[in-house]
């Protein structure tokens, strides 16, 4: 990677993380989706998203799960083609705030369905019930989502489903994930939850080399 991709890079991710609102993640996103791949994925090593994708695979396979993935900020598609590419007979949903990103998303003929939502609102309406997992990278992170949203998703995955829940490390304390989570656990919403920790970037940028996600591991009750 040249300097020039460096420095774009670097300010894509930044701004990204200086995100505040909804609104702003729908004006940012509307201009980086055309090049989000290119400019930000491919130009830092972006490696989480085949992480969290290997993780649930692994969970699928150990539980002989069948049924409907939702891809939570799905964005243009990066976890559903580490899913797409290792499970063919998988029926995977995507879900984002950004209909840009979705456009990208659908141009690689990933996704069952794509649904267009903001996942700070009231889902009732998006989305469907009944989904057997639920996996998501690069959506709870700084400027992005908390854990709140996460609450309202149990409500439409059936008992039993399993999950894999990216969250960047930081944004993790920084954001009280830990007891929100904990407290699903005593509301008896959610059960075996675990952690695990890994790599967002493969070390191409030095200045993000060590950033690391939690993968929040668990089961709806």
């Amino acid at each position: 990677m040249n300097g020039s991709d460096d420095q774009e890079a670097i300010r894509l991710l930044e701004g990204a993380y200086a995100l505040e609102t909804p609104a702003d993640n729908l004006a940012y996103y509307r201009d980086f989706a055309g090049h989000y791949d290119a400019s930000f994925a491919d130009a830092l090593g972006y490696v989480y998203p085949r992480a969290v994708a290997t993780a649930l695979l692994a969970t699928l396979s150990n539980d002989n799960q069948q049924g409907r993935i939702l891809d939570i900020g799905c964005g243009t598609g990066l976890v559903g083609e580490h899913l797409r590419k290792a499970r063919l007979d998988l029926i995977i949903d995507g879900v984002d705030i950004s209909p840009e990103m979705l456009r990208v998303a659908a141009q690689k003929n990933l996704y069952d369905q794509l649904i267009e939502a903001d996942l700070t609102a009231d889902l009732k309406a998006d989305l469907a019930t009944g989904y057997a997992a639920i996996i998501s990278a690069g959506t709870f992170t700084h400027g992005h989502l908390g854990p709140e949203p996460i609450a309202g998703l149990l409500n439409h995955c059936r008992a039993g489903a399993c999950a894999i829940i990216g969250v960047n490390a930081h944004h993790h304390a920084a954001c009280g994930f830990g007891p929100f989570m904990e407290g699903l656990v005593a509301q008896k919403k959610i059960e075996a939850l675990s952690y695990d920790e890994v790599m967002i970037y493969d070390g191409a940028d030095p200045s993000h080399a060590g950033d690391t996600a939690f993968l929040m591991r668990f089961t709806t009750t």
